[in-house]
């Protein structure tokens, strides 16, 4: 019997808005969700504090450095993969305090400052949208809360369409 010991991914993610009102979007290039555009952030190493973890993420992706200005919102992606992993995401609202871009190609193949105009083009994932149309409402539909974006998933997978 293959056993895998099943854990909770805590996860810290920023919603960095500069001062034209552009929010920074990654595209990544590792799983899960690779080829969508998310906003940047990653995993809580055990035992690191929250805020720590976010300000790391962010400069190991994009190289900047960004003041948190507060807790957003948390999304979850439960069973999600072919591991049914469980992601608990705190999103944070930033504001960068400076401004080079240098994506980490090995996370991430581009970085953008994105227009509230141009969102609703990108490809984001389901939590990305759902904080984005939080910040900016009526600018691009909303997937709902974890457990919508769970139930059309199951929805999905039990009509053959998903995972």
């Amino acid at each position: 019997m293959d056993f895998q010991k099943q854990s909770i991914k805590t996860s810290v993610v920023a919603c960095i808005i500069d001062e034209r009102e552009r929010v920074l979007l990654t595209r990544r290039c590792i799983e899960p969700f690779s080829g969508q555009w998310v906003m940047p952030g990653g995993k809580v190493d055990h035992g690191e504090p929250l805020l720590e973890a976010l300000h790391r993420e962010v400069r190991e992706e994009v190289g900047i450095e960004v003041h948190i200005d507060g807790l957003l919102d948390v999304y979850e992606h439960v069973a999600y993969g072919h591991r049914k992993d469980h992601y608990v995401i705190l999103y944070y609202r930033a504001h960068p305090l400076t401004s080079e871009l240098q994506a980490n190609v090995s996370e991430v193949t581009e970085a953008d400052w994105v227009p509230v105009e141009r969102l609703a083009t990108y490809d984001m994932t389901p939590g990305t949208r759902h904080i984005l149309a939080l910040v900016y409402p009526g600018k691009l539909p909303d997937p709902g809360l974890p457990s919508d974006e769970l139930a059309n998933r199951n929805q999905a997978v039990l009509n053959g369409h998903g995972q």
